[in-house]
């Protein structure tokens, strides 16, 4: 097999893993789906250009903002919820000249190992109910998923090796249907082949009927609920490349810099926001994909990013996707989600740290705690502030304040 063959199936591969994610915050909040994967596609186009295409990520759809895009879409309508995530993207822009300023070092400071490893678990662990909610729906379809990846990431010495995400999903998928067809699945069937019936094959027409794209409108109420959460993204936007980093073996906050992740992560949501999407984020599903494969090639992200803007135009296989059983991504999910709970772990061991100091012991544990314990506080009806956030802004704090050696 070629290598540019194996690179479409490893493409193919990270597809699944955001397809989930980024289509179901439109379905949440208003936004046409197509939409979604359309902006998905050109944010990791345009973050991987910012970034010299050196940051092997993928840009989906951001959980943070759905309250509030949900509020003012009901409220204002969809064009005013485009205005609130325009100026989140260009607070994003900001924040990247900011840090460009203060320099990679200095931010670097606040985060030594002792804070980025509790943070990535805290991240990894964070999404393990998710999981395991999702294969709740039918343990058996997602234990079965669960050993066909395990099975061929620990056994299998060849290309099977590389994708043994695609492979779960794709035997998941298969068992479903025989499942439905032999009626072993009861009277609500696992895969809904109706919806694959009924979808168009293009989706050519919502676009000149004008209902695929939308010009924004700026309303300052809908701002106001919408692009503060920006300052709470920016948090997660470091968890996320510190993981991404610490799989991957390189320090991105150097090369190519802190500042071009955030100008590339702000103009992928300015570039949503204009036409119509969600505001985007780096997605941890695809850095959970890195950490199992360990293929880095950041162009395999763009070729998953091709998809995403075929699939936006191509109904019937947008449809296959979304008939994907949730306990076959719940199988699938188990594994990538503790992949990244493990890489924290592993940023810990590495760094060598001493744990018989009361300080380190202190931090860890009030970032695992705060992380895991605290969850999102609601500051507004719209406006969360999310667990995450305040577990790295303890873990910064307490890292400056406790003295060394103690």
């Amino acid at each position: 097999m070629s290598n540019s063959t194996k690179s479409y199936i490893l493409g193919l591969q990270h597809l699944f893993a955001m397809f989930g994610a980024t289509v179901l915050v439109p379905a949440l909040t208003g936004l046409h789906p197509g939409v979604a994967l359309f902006t998905a596609g050109v944010g990791t186009f345009i973050f991987h250009y910012i970034t010299g295409k050196k940051v092997p990520v993928f840009l989906g759809s951001s959980f943070a903002y759905i309250g509030a895009i949900k509020l003012v879409i009901e409220k204002y309508g969809i064009q005013a919820a485009q205005g609130g995530i325009i100026t989140a993207g260009l607070i994003y822009v900001l924040l990247s000249v900011l840090v460009s300023l203060v320099g990679a070092d200095k931010i670097k400071s606040f985060l030594p190992p002792i804070v980025t490893g509790p943070i990535i678990m805290v991240i990894g662990l964070t999404l393990s109910p998710v999981a395991v909610d999702m294969a709740s729906g039918n343990w058996w379809i997602a234990i079965f998923v669960l050993l066909v990846v395990i099975i061929i990431t620990v056994f299998d010495k060849g290309f099977f090796k590389l994708v043994p995400i695609l492979i779960g999903i794709a035997s998941g998928y298969i068992v479903s249907l025989i499942m439905d067809y032999s009626g072993f699945s009861g009277t609500q069937p696992l895969v809904n082949t109706q919806k694959i019936i009924e979808a168009d094959w293009l989706n050519i027409m919502p676009i000149f009927r004008g209902e695929f794209f939308t010009l924004p409108s700026f309303n300052i109420t809908a701002i106001s609920l919408i692009a503060p959460i920006a300052i709470v993204t920016f948090m997660e936007h470091i968890g996320d490349i510190t993981t991404n980093g610490a799989v991957v073996g390189r320090d991105y906050f150097k090369d190519p810099g802190l500042h071009r992740t955030l100008l590339g992560d702000g103009l992928a949501t300015f570039f949503a926001g204009l036409v119509g999407g969600p505001a985007n984020t780096t997605y941890s599903e695809n850095t959970g994909v890195l950490a199992v494969t360990k293929v880095y090639d950041s162009k395999i992200l763009r070729i998953a990013a091709v998809y995403a803007i075929i699939l936006s135009l191509v109904g019937k296989l947008g449809a296959i996707l979304q008939t994907i059983p949730v306990p076959v991504m719940g199988g699938v999910s188990l594994v990538l989600f503790g992949m990244i709970a493990s890489i924290g772990m592993r940023t810990i061991s590495e760094a060598d740290l001493d744990f018989t100091h009361s300080r380190n012991l202190i931090i860890v544990s009030l970032i695992l705690v705060v992380g895991l314990g605290v969850g999102d506080i609601a500051i507004t009806e719209t406006f969360k502030i999310s667990g995450l956030f305040l577990a790295a802004l303890v873990g910064i704090i307490s890292n400056k304040l406790l003295p060394e050696n103690v």
